[in-house]
Protein backbone atom coordinates (compact mmCIF):
# COMPACT_ATOMS: atom_id res chain seq x y z
CA UNK A 1 0.00 0.00 0.00
CA UNK A 2 0.97 3.64 -0.72
CA UNK A 3 1.19 5.88 1.81
CA UNK A 4 2.21 9.38 2.14
CA UNK A 5 4.99 10.74 4.26
CA UNK A 6 4.64 13.42 6.48
CA UNK A 7 6.45 16.03 5.04
CA UNK A 8 5.00 15.63 1.37
CA UNK A 9 3.45 19.27 0.41
CA UNK A 10 0.76 18.70 -1.73
CA UNK A 11 -0.06 21.03 -4.57
CA UNK A 12 -2.98 21.05 -7.34
CA UNK A 13 -1.12 21.07 -10.51
CA UNK A 14 -0.78 23.58 -13.28
CA UNK A 15 -4.76 23.66 -15.08
CA UNK A 16 -6.58 22.30 -11.92
CA UNK A 17 -8.66 24.92 -9.81
CA UNK A 18 -10.35 24.47 -6.55
CA UNK A 19 -13.39 27.01 -6.51
CA UNK A 20 -16.65 27.73 -4.93
CA UNK A 21 -19.77 27.22 -7.88
CA UNK A 22 -21.71 29.86 -6.92
CA UNK A 23 -24.76 28.32 -9.40
CA UNK A 24 -25.24 24.85 -7.29
CA UNK A 25 -23.72 26.16 -4.27
CA UNK A 26 -20.20 24.25 -2.58
CA UNK A 27 -17.20 23.63 -4.42
CA UNK A 28 -15.64 21.75 -7.50
CA UNK A 29 -11.88 20.63 -8.07
CA UNK A 30 -11.78 21.42 -11.95
CA UNK A 31 -9.20 20.51 -14.18
CA UNK A 32 -9.03 19.21 -17.88
CA UNK A 33 -11.88 17.93 -19.12
CA UNK A 34 -12.98 16.73 -15.49
CA UNK A 35 -14.86 18.63 -12.60
CA UNK A 36 -15.72 16.72 -9.31
CA UNK A 37 -17.99 18.26 -6.69
CA UNK A 38 -16.48 17.94 -3.63
CA UNK A 39 -18.70 17.20 -0.73
CA UNK A 40 -18.07 18.61 2.83
CA UNK A 41 -14.84 16.23 4.22
CA UNK A 42 -13.34 16.75 0.52
CA UNK A 43 -14.08 20.66 0.86
CA UNK A 44 -12.36 20.61 4.19
CA UNK A 45 -9.22 19.15 2.47
CA UNK A 46 -8.90 20.82 -0.44
CA UNK A 47 -9.19 24.58 1.56
CA UNK A 48 -5.63 23.49 3.17
CA UNK A 49 -3.99 22.01 -0.31
CA UNK A 50 -1.88 25.51 -0.58
CA UNK A 51 1.40 24.15 -1.94
CA UNK A 52 2.96 24.93 1.32
CA UNK A 53 1.50 22.84 4.38
CA UNK A 54 3.04 19.60 4.25
CA UNK A 55 0.11 16.47 4.72
CA UNK A 56 0.83 16.30 8.65
CA UNK A 57 0.08 19.59 8.65
CA UNK A 58 -3.22 19.16 6.86
CA UNK A 59 -4.05 15.94 9.08
CA UNK A 60 -3.24 18.15 12.23
CA UNK A 61 -5.82 20.82 11.05
CA UNK A 62 -8.33 18.48 10.32
CA UNK A 63 -8.42 17.05 13.66
CA UNK A 64 -9.66 20.08 14.77
CA UNK A 65 -12.20 20.92 12.34
CA UNK A 66 -13.67 17.51 12.77
CA UNK A 67 -12.31 16.98 16.07
CA UNK A 68 -11.47 13.35 15.73
CA UNK A 69 -7.87 11.66 16.37
CA UNK A 70 -5.28 11.55 14.18
CA UNK A 71 -5.53 7.64 13.77
CA UNK A 72 -9.22 8.10 12.35
CA UNK A 73 -8.27 10.82 10.44
CA UNK A 74 -5.38 10.22 8.63
CA UNK A 75 -6.18 6.95 6.65
CA UNK A 76 -9.22 8.90 5.27
CA UNK A 77 -7.29 12.06 4.17
CA UNK A 78 -4.50 9.84 2.49
CA UNK A 79 -6.92 7.50 0.79
CA UNK A 80 -8.29 10.85 -0.65
CA UNK A 81 -5.47 12.26 -1.46
CA UNK A 82 -3.75 9.30 -3.16
CA UNK A 83 -7.36 8.98 -5.43
CA UNK A 84 -6.77 11.90 -6.79
CA UNK A 85 -2.88 11.84 -7.37
CA UNK A 86 -4.13 9.23 -8.97
CA UNK A 87 -6.75 11.23 -11.05
CA UNK A 88 -4.08 13.98 -11.93
CA UNK A 89 -5.73 16.35 -10.05
CA UNK A 90 -3.26 16.62 -6.92
CA UNK A 91 0.46 15.96 -6.85
CA UNK A 92 2.16 14.62 -4.34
Amino acid sequence: MTTIADGTVPKLPHGVKFREDKARGGFILVGPERIFNADGVATEILKRIDGKTDFAGIVRQLTEVFTADEATIRPDVESFLLDLADKQMVTL
